[in-house]
């Protein structure tokens, strides 16, 4: 925080402070106590002035011929990209994505708390996966009001991503997170992310070709 509210960085920069964190944990295993940009650049392929630049906007900055404390690069970068607290979220499709997510316990490692899924399949509604209960999207309503979440994990067929989106931002959704191929709309002032498998897979199907 700053005294004019939350910082608000560029998006390329809050893509890349999770892989210095990711590498700082590493680091933190082996009992390393000072990092440099020269080394984190030679780990992960950043240009060593780019992580600088990156790391200033949290306050950081490392000392001469020392580098950054590991610690508390560690605890910084944590509590900015907010994983030390726990976000609420709902997954809308009990598909095998959506199961995936749903029995996926490191998410909370990272701040997720997958406290309910939702779906229209009879053979799913009233189940659970793991410790996570799966409602029909009628009693979303009701849901929310008994234990509400912030976060709404998309991982519906395609045809239905909209209209979903519009139901959970309907009833007090504030973000969505978008595994589905389709670009959906949201009201300004509602987070919106996606990440698309399939747009990866592409990229990846593309260059392979490129190379034959």
């Amino acid at each position: 925080m700053t005294s004019n509210g939350p910082i608000i960085l560029p998006e390329p920069t809050l893509r890349r402070l999770p892989w210095y964190l990711a590498h700082v944990e590493i680091l933190r295993s082996r009992n390393i106590d000072f990092v440099s940009t020269t080394q984190i650049s030679r780990a992960l392929n950043v240009d060593a002035s780019q992580i600088a630049k990156d790391l200033s906007f949290l306050n950081l900055k490392g000392k001469t011929r020392i580098g950054y404390e590991v610690d508390a690069l560690f605890h910084t970068l944590s509590d900015f990209l907010g994983f030390k607290t726990l976000h609420k979220a709902y997954v809308f499709g009990a598909g095998s994505l959506g199961k995936a997510l749903m029995h996926d316990s490191g998410l909370s490692n990272y701040g997720l708390d997958i406290i309910a899924g939702f779906d229209i399949n009879p053979d799913k509604v009233n189940t659970s996966v793991g410790n996570v209960p799966i409602y029909h999207i009628d009693t979303l309503s009701e849901v929310m009001h008994a234990n509400p979440a912030t976060i709404a994990i998309l991982t519906v067929p395609v045809e239905a991503a909209q209209d979903t989106a519009d139901i959970a931002i309907g009833e007090g959704i504030r973000a969505i997170w978008n595994f589905t191929p389709y670009r959906v709309k949201v009201a300004e002032g509602i987070v919106m992310t996606n990440t698309s498998i399939y747009a990866h897979l592409a990229l990846i199907y593309n260059r392979l070709n490129a190379d034959l």
